[in-house]
């Protein structure tokens, strides 16, 4: 049995379906499925059971010995959120609480943390252990991370193999649900649909033109087997940036969508909003070298063709993974 919570969010329900295509299919999905807005990401999924987030940490110590595999992959995802007691008991408390568990029990844990650890970049994209204590992210959200990276290394009881992974850009189908903080590639898709044209954040910063700003932009399917490695590879314990490893532009992003859709380029320029303006990363990328060095050697997507492939067969039909 292989435990997936956030099952009803974004890369945890393309995580279910890539589980289900190698023929996983006794799955316990935990999540809040109260929300409506999200139930496309699981109604057609085969699983045993659902489980509410908030009866899990019972419910895995009660079935312990029926769970293989747990990706914790459930997080209050908003940067924008400013109220640290949200991140505390969602994101920090109650993934302690999991991993506790995980830990009497050994069962395997795959948990996420974030690139927004890593907060301006001072100390680079590394996913060195010894780096976690001195990084300083730019908001309540990538403190929650971090402050969970920081507790987990200093346990001297964990799960038998665990890994914390640091997502760093992710885009790709079934966030449709997730508003504000869907990727700016569903955003472009449906400005450049609705109004032929899509507005980027204009740089505020003199070292960067505007859409010159630089993310590691990562396909959820690269994510998905990421995570499909770590389930059989169960190795190697640790933290591991999971992107790209290529920085590339807004400007690129933008372009590769325009073409995916088949319409000629027009981005137009805003300014950042205030309320991010100063916690705003100007440039990331995922220093690969220590997954790669545990075996993982499969190619990433490219931008162009991770766009291509979310535009063309998933934005143009609804949006999500069947």
């Amino acid at each position: 049995m292989i435990v997936v919570t956030g099952a009803a969010g974004f890369i945890a329900s393309c995580l279910v379906t890539r589980l289900q295509q190698e023929r996983f299919f006794d799955l316990v999905l935990v999540d809040d499925f109260t929300r409506s807005e999200k139930q496309r990401n699981y109604e057609d999924k085969q699983y045993t059971q659902l489980v509410d987030r908030k009866a899990f940490p019972g419910w895995l110590r009660k079935n312990e010995d029926q769970v293989d595999f747990v990706f914790h992959l459930g997080a209050r995802t908003d940067t924008t959120e400013q109220d640290h007691r949200i991140f505390d008991e969602l994101n920090l408390n109650y993934s302690k609480e999991v991993w506790k568990i995980c830990a009497e029990f050994a069962i395997p844990l795959v948990y996420a943390s974030s690139a927004a650890t890593y907060g301006g970049g001072e100390h680079g994209y590394k996913d060195d252990h010894s780096l976690v204590s001195q990084l300083h992210p730019l908001n309540p959200y990538g403190e929650s991370k971090n402050d969970f990276d920081r507790w987990a290394l200093e346990q001297t009881e964990a799960p038998f193999f665990w890994a914390g992974l640091k997502f760093f850009n992710v885009y790709g189908p079934n966030e449709y649900h997730k508003g504000r903080m869907a990727s700016v590639i569903m955003h472009a898709f449906k400005q450049i649909s609705a109004q032929g044209s899509m507005k980027l954040f204009r740089s505020h910063r003199a070292d960067y033109t505007d859409g010159g700003q630089m993310r590691d932009f990562v396909y959820v399917k690269d994510v998905t087997e990421v995570c499909m490695f770590l389930m059989h590879h169960r190795k190697d314990s640790g933290l591991y940036n999971l992107g790209s490893g290529r920085a590339r532009t807004f400007l690129d992003l933008a372009n590769s969508t325009f073409r995916a859709m088949d319409r000629e380029p027009d981005v137009q320029f805003v300014d950042t909003p205030a309320d991010i303006r100063d916690k705003y990363q100007y440039f990331t990328q995922a220093d690969m070298s220590k997954l790669q060095s545990i075996g993982y050697q499969r190619p990433f997507h490219s931008l162009e063709e991770g766009v291509l492939d979310y535009v063309s067969n998933y934005l143009m039909r609804d949006g999500r993974i069947y």
